[in-house]
């Protein structure tokens, strides 16, 4: 912190006895009612960023129950800055499908999905905007319900109606889209089939990164699939297919690194497990792989306003495949 800059603002108090025993968001929620937008949620939010303490220690469960006495101190973040001025850019796009209600596209790596600290343009929301006025839609912000991380490819939706939104929203809380992911990773899958179950929060040593756990975090299910396995001197990598039944940040990478199959290339999850690989080509490559080996290949659905069933297949990108030739990894019913 510079000397010019002021303080966070924050907000101190004692635990009464209503308070004793209580879950600590809804007691934040009591002792901060007064201020404007606050909600339970929010409140959440704030214990996962380690914005509160109890008696001078961050708490990382929002769920912690408070006593009498307890001494509460929360950091109040400054109020959200209105969204920047979405800029129409022309840019290539690999169009999947489109309506008048829905679009899809095939999402390249090093793509990012929406405008940030950092990214205030060439993102892809610039480019759907672009083509939604080059077809005289609305020159609003294009509506995405889900989002890729910047170095995974593969398919994304956007509404280009409001019912179209709404509607998607609405399959996106009840789980009723499917999403088929192609993950590259280190090691062998336990059994063919499995399933994943841990919650996922941030991860309290570095705020950038996520971390499982079988008690804390929010509840977050992968089902995955072992498609492949190299074999000979090659042998060390399992080409597998994942599912999400919950849409958590980084969920894919966290849930495989949790089961020991970090994904090759990883720079936040992986591990340098290439250095066992016997082949010294393929060795290098995935020493040397760009981004995450993630791909989302598959979308499946009801249209969001007609109701008819619709499904998109994303290819698999030349980075991936390239990887899957030189690790002799061959997948069925993969296109």
């Amino acid at each position: 912190m510079t000397g010019t800059e002021a303080p966070a603002p924050r907000r101190q108090f004692r635990a009464d006895r209503g308070d004793a025993g209580e879950r600590l968001d809804l007691v934040l929620l009591r002792h901060l009612a007064d201020i404007p937008g606050i909600s339970r949620t929010k409140i959440q939010e704030w214990v996962d960023a380690g914005l509160v303490q109890i008696a001078g220690r961050p708490v990382i469960k929002a769920s912690a129950r408070v006593q009498a006495g307890d001494s509460i101190d929360t950091v109040l973040p400054p109020p959200p800055l209105p969204p920047p001025t979405l800029i129409a850019q022309e840019m290539p796009l690999a169009v999947v499908y489109e309506d008048e209600h829905l679009l899809v596209v095939d999402k390249p790596a090093g793509l990012v999905v929406h405008p940030a600290v950092g990214h205030r343009d060439g993102t892809l929301l610039n480019a759907l905007l672009w083509r939604s006025k080059e077809r005289g839609g609305s020159a609003e912000r294009p509506g995405l319900v889900h989002r890729l991380d910047k170095d995974t490819s593969g398919l994304l939706m956007g509404a280009r109606t409001d019912a179209a939104h709404a509607g998607l929203a609405r399959a996106m809380k009840s789980r009723a889209i499917e999403k088929e992911y192609l993950a590259i990773v280190y090691g062998r899958t336990p059994v063919q089939k499995g399933k994943v179950e841990l919650g996922i929060l941030r991860d309290p040593k570095d705020r950038k990164r996520m971390t499982s756990s079988r008690t804390e975090g929010r509840p977050s299910t992968t089902l995955y699939e072992r498609l492949a396995e190299s074999s000979g001197d090659r042998t060390g990598l399992s080409a597998v297919r994942c599912n999400l039944l919950t849409g958590r940040t980084h969920q894919i990478r966290v849930h495989m690194k949790a089961i020991h199959l970090p994904i090759v290339g990883d720079p936040t999850y992986g591990s340098p497990r290439w250095k066992g690989i016997q082949a010294e080509r393929l060795a290098a490559i995935c020493r040397d792989f760009p981004r995450q080996a993630l791909h989302a290949r598959r979308l499946a659905l009801k249209h969001p306003v007609t109701g008819a069933p619709i499904e998109f297949i994303a290819p698999v990108p030349p980075d991936i495949a390239s990887l899957l030739d030189a690790a002799g990894l061959q997948l069925p019913g993969v296109r």
